[in-house]
């Protein structure tokens, strides 16, 4: 496997706090790290449509207070396709993203499972969902606060 250079963040599915929180400490790490941060609009629809922008440690400065996600989200049946799905990746590839970090809930992870695994690409999973519609982790982005 080639050495990561490149992330690509995206928020999938329903948005929840602190997802914003997230981006930011992603990107914020990645950075100080020596990686490059793309940010993905609109979840899987932003990776097949190429909504991809470069993110800086200024683009994540005062979001923590926001609610959502300043990347938006999307759910994309296109994706769900083994077409939509090497779209996908060439769009991915084209943007010289070498991994992924998906936010999101269960269909978001299940997503990112199957894409990993049809084309070998690394992706952190962060649970994030209100739904807390996921098996294993304790606790998700977004559950707590929905709760409280």
């Amino acid at each position: 496997m080639a050495k990561i250079k490149t992330i690509g963040i995206l928020t999938s599915g329903g948005d929840a706090p602190g997802m914003n929180a997230a981006i930011r400490a992603i990107t914020r790490s990645a950075i100080f790290s020596g990686f490059n941060v793309k940010a993905i609009y609109r979840g899987y629809r932003g990776l097949i449509t190429n909504e991809i922008v470069e993110f800086k440690t200024q683009n994540v400065s005062n979001i923590v207070q926001q609610g959502g996600t300043i990347l938006k989200t999307a759910r994309c049946k296109e994706f769900t396709t083994p077409e939509g799905r090497q779209q996908a990746y060439d769009v991915m590839r084209s943007q010289d993203i070498d991994a992924l970090v998906v936010i999101g809930g269960d269909g978001s992870l299940s997503g990112a499972r199957q894409f990993a695994s049809e084309f070998d690409v690394p992706i952190v999973g962060l649970p994030g969902t209100i739904a807390n519609d996921l098996y294993g982790p304790d606790h998700t982005l977004g559950y707590d606060p929905a709760l409280n």
